[in-house]
């Protein structure tokens, strides 16, 4: 089991599992390998760097990392929970830590399909674990081909009736069981409803009646996954206190994901706030 399980391997994520690892905690980071840095064409305003694409910045951060001997798991993270500890669920394996920090960024990954504003919370949702129970015995469908969807899918056929795998005009990934669902990948045109959805129209004219729609496009982000602890949102940001504590005890987020100031100097210094407040409430712990 780890001290500290760090999700998100951008500016935030790094610079928490840094702090962390100097005092000698035993942390992990689990990274798929995205951050928003990455698509930076060049930072000219961090202080004490030459003009640098976020590429470079990124790779240097990693290399900090591993200079360290800092564990990097790369796999995608589909669920968190918490019992006597936290439990991080890849598509690959699962781990155990004492604490949490979500430091993926900010991408709520939604189709640009007409209906989906207005049911949001009126038969369409973001987390299975949240409201799968309200779709007990019904018809819903996950919208989504990747990890993220099947997870989303596995979760509702517990308490559904049948899962359909909606991929929006997208193939279904490759080598993953989806034999439990039906998986339709034409195009969706349109979510439609009285007050609450009940249909779903797709671009070739056809329809599928549903009780509800669970949106679970590429990969789970930050608010995916604090939401799936009971973590407070607000908006698309997690919210936090001044020391990147999260509403649930021993969970942190830092940076794009916790809002304000999109750049990289505020995520590293949350980062850094973050692996702080947690070293000092294990060394408490400790003694």
């Amino acid at each position: 089991m780890y001290d500290v399980i760090v999700i998100g391997s951008g500016p935030a994520g790094i610079s928490a599992s840094i702090y962390l690892k100097r005092a000698q905690k035993n942390v992990c980071i689990i990274t798929d390998g995205n951050s928003a840095l990455k698509k930076a064409k060049k930072i000219e305003n961090y202080y004490g760097v030459e003009p640098i694409s976020g590429e470079e910045l990124y790779s240097i951060g990693l290399k900090q990392a591993k200079k360290l001997e800092i564990p990097i798991e790369e796999d995608e993270v589909t669920n968190i929970s918490l019992d006597r500890n936290f439990v991080v669920r890849t598509v690959n394996s699962e781990y155990e830590a004492k604490y949490v920090v979500i430091a993926t960024g900010t991408n709520r990954n939604t189709p640009k399909v007409k209906g989906l504003k207005e049911f949001e919370g009126k038969g369409i949702s973001y987390c299975a674990i949240c409201d799968g129970f309200f779709y007990k015995d019904k018809d819903v469908a996950v919208v989504g081909n990747g990890n993220y969807a099947i997870h989303e899918a596995e979760t509702l056929k517990l308490v559904a009736k049948s899962v359909t795998i909606l991929t929006n005009g997208k193939k279904m990934i490759e080598n993953r069981d989806t034999s439990d669902f039906e998986v339709d990948e034409t195009p969706i045109r349109e979510f439609r409803g009285n007050n609450v959805i009940n249909e779903v129209e797709f671009e070739n004219n056809n329809t599928k009646k549903v009780d509800g729609v669970f949106i679970a496009i590429g990969t789970a982000s930050s608010v995916d996954l604090a939401r799936k602890i009971g973590a407070v949102i607000k908006g698309n940001n997690i919210v936090t206190n001044e020391n990147m504590q999260t509403t649930v005890r021993k969970l942190y987020a830092c940076g794009d994901c916790t809002g304000g100031l999109l750049q990289v100097n505020k995520a590293v210094y949350e980062g850094a706030i973050a692996a702080l407040d947690i070293i000092k409430d294990l060394n408490t712990n400790e003694e």
